[in-house]
Formats: C-alpha cells, sequence, structure tokens
C-alpha cells in the first residue's frame, strides 16, 4: 500500500504559493522532467541516454554527497546540456533539522555542484517556513505536481507507469529519483512515459533557471 500523493495537493499550493508547483507559460504543450537523489553511475546515465532519444531536457536536483563521489556523472548531465538544482548534500529532512544546520547542508552541496544554480528542492518535500524564507533570498524553491512514486517498491511499475500518465498534464512538474531505490521501476516507466507524451506533441523541457542577485 502507497502512502504518498501522485498529484501534488491544492492545501500545500496553498499554504506554500510562493514555491514552484507547475509551469503553466509554454504555449506548446510541455512537461518538465526532474531526477532527484543523483547523480548515480549507470543510473544517471540511463536517465541521459533516455532523454537524448526525445531530444529531452531536465532538471537534476542532486545531492551533493553524490556529486563528490561521482562527479564524472555530474559532468555527463551537464555536457548532455541539462539544468542542476540543489537537493541538499546529505537529502536532509528539514522538518527535523536545525534552521543553521539545514541551511549550511544547502551551501555545501552548492560548493560541491560546482555551477551556479538558483534552483532548489527539498528532499522529501519537507522544508519549515522559517527555513524556506531564508532559502528563498537565492533560490526558486522548486516542488512538484506529478510525484511518480517510482521509489516505492511497493508499487508495482506498470501501475506507476498509468498514474504517471494519468496525471501529467501540459506545465506539469514531474518527480522521477535517478537513485538505486528508483533504478527497477524508473527504468521501467521513463521510456514508456517519454514515448507516450512525445507521440502526442508534448516537449520536454528544463525548469527554467531564476537570476538572483546573489548569483
Amino acid at each position: 500500500m502507497s502512502f504518498f500523493l501522485h498529484k501534488s495537493n491544492f492545501l500545500l499550493r496553498t499554504v506554500y504559493p510562493e514555491f514552484w508547483w507547475k509551469i503553466d507559460e509554454e504555449a506548446d504543450p510541455t512537461i518538465y522532467l526532474t531526477f532527484d537523489d543523483g547523480p548515480i553511475p549507470d543510473v544517471t546515465e540511463f536517465v541521459l541516454e533516455q532523454l537524448d532519444k526525445y531530444a529531452a531536457q531536465a532538471t537534476f536536483f542532486c545531492i551533493g554527497d553524490n556529486v563528490r563521489k561521482h562527479r564524472d556523472v555530474l559532468y555527463k548531465v551537464l555536457e548532455a546540456g541539462h539544468m542542476v538544482g540543489n537537493h541538499t548534500f546529505n537529502h536532509l529532512n528539514g522538518w527535523k533539522t536545525d534552521d543553521n544546520v539545514y541551511l549550511e547542508n544547502i551551501q555545501k552541496c552548492q560548493e560541491q555542484l560546482g555551477v551556479e544554480t538558483s534552483l532548489f528542492r527539498p528532499p522529501y518535500g519537507r522544508i519549515k517556513k522559517t527555513q524556506a524564507a531564508q532559502v528563498i533570498e537565492n533560490y526558486s524553491i522548486v516542488m512538484w505536481d506529478v510525484l511518480t512514486g517510482d521509489f516505492d517498491r511497493k508499487l508495482p511499475a506498470d501501475v506507476c507507469l498509468r498514474k504517471t500518465i494519468h496525471y501529467t498534464h501540459s506545465g506539469s512538474i514531474v518527480v522521477f529519483h535517478d537513485s538505486l531505490k528508483a533504478w527497477p521501476t524508473m527504468r521501467y516507466v521513463l521510456p514508456r512515459m517519454l514515448a507516450y507524451f512525445a507521440e502526442r506533441g508534448y516537449s520536454f523541457r528544463a525548469v527554467p533557471q531564476p537570476v538572483y542577485a546573489g548569483y
């Protein structure tokens, strides 16, 4: 049994209107694919191969410690023309973390990335208002419209695909994970999801990078 929402909750969108949940600025049907928790050898590279088949751009929200361990994979992401975002250094749950520790962890991740980014996604989607108030000075906090659930080993891959297709529309920010945990399901869902929407005239773009004074 799964205990997460595939579609972002309207109440959360109301409480946090300053966060990015969807992007409705494109005239043509567009989906914004995002990948959390990498980079991971083989897994992230599989994602890059699938995206390349459809000239798809995406945003990778990287864990700083994984960047430290697999910097060569991050370079492949950047060389392929994709965007990167900050996902903290240690995948911290903001609800359970002291504000100063949380903010320092974000900065530590930024230093590992080695490239400027103004995009941040809180791990688990959990961040205190006090943390968000400071983070938003230098980053856009990017949440999601559709959570694929590829990380849930109890969710059959075909059900994950069906629900992802059902809830995804133009402007959706969709979350996949380029992680070992998600790998068995993600490698089934991603190619089929890309094919389904490409056949229907959709394009796939990276979340746009706003410019902040700090960068």
